[in-house]
């Protein structure tokens, strides 16, 4: 889930139960799948694979658990069939909300995330509705104690950030898609951990929620999206 308090809903979501934290894995175990299939084995040569293997560790998937992935996706690419598709829409007093998914079955995600925006209070629009309000960006977090803020600011703007900020709880670092492998990198390379590493949909303004009947329906609409195993990644402009 993406929003506002990133730093926040970040620990929250790593903190959850083995139930929880399995699911996220079963999702990155997908991802993984797609990208071995897409370019090989090997991150050396398959950058989507690098990526997604860094957004694993950032997630605190062990290293057997990845090369299972891995393995597993390469001695089975003929039964690796996910389709990526992008679902919009608005959630309770018109809050965007965009829903990607990896799933081997369109028309059940469809009814699925048309069913979690319904019962949230909210409705699946065209695509391209709500889109238009997010700019895609990589996106790299690092808590303040894994990094000094001159030697960290640096070394990301000298490889191609495009903006760095210091947050309460630690350091953003905002990339253009093209540059977030390279800037990701280099703070890997000098043995930096990263809290969260990804290329994510930033909105370009944030919705506030007043009543607490639409505070509640937003919450069901996330959690509904939440349980869904073909939903990847879910952005909106709430500020939660």
């Amino acid at each position: 889930m993406a929003g506002h308090s990133k730093f926040a809903n970040i620990r929250h979501r790593k903190e959850k139960n083995d139930a929880v934290r399995g699911k996220v894995f079963t999702r990155l175990g997908r991802e993984i799948a797609v990208a071995v299939k897409s370019g090989g084995v090997d991150p050396a040569t398959n950058s989507r694979l690098k990526d997604v293997i860094a957004k694993a560790k950032a997630e605190n998937m062990p290293n057997d658990t990845i090369d299972r992935s891995i393995k597993k996706a390469a001695g089975d690419l003929n039964a690796v069939n996910y389709e990526s598709i992008t679902y919009e829409g608005y959630g309770p007093k018109g809050v965007a909300v965009i829903v990607k998914v990896l799933t081997d079955n369109r028309n059940r995600a469809a009814a699925n995330v048309r069913n979690a925006f319904t019962k949230g209070g909210g409705n699946m629009g065209q695509s391209g509705c709500v889109v238009f309000l997010f700019d895609q960006k990589g996106l790299i977090m690092i808590e303040k104690d894994s990094a000094g803020e001159d030697e960290l600011m640096m070394l990301a703007l000298e490889a191609g950030a495009e903006d760095f900020t210091t947050q309460e709880e630690g350091y953003e670092i905002l990339t253009e898609p093209e540059t977030f492998s390279k800037v990701r990198e280099s703070i890997e390379a000098k043995g930096i951990s990263m809290v969260s590493a990804e290329v994510t949909m930033i909105p370009q303004t944030t919705a506030t929620l007043e009543d607490p009947e639409d505070l509640k329906k937003m919450q069901k609409l996330l959690d509904l999206l939440d349980e869904e195993d073909d939903v990847q990644a879910v952005y909106y402009n709430w500020e939660s």
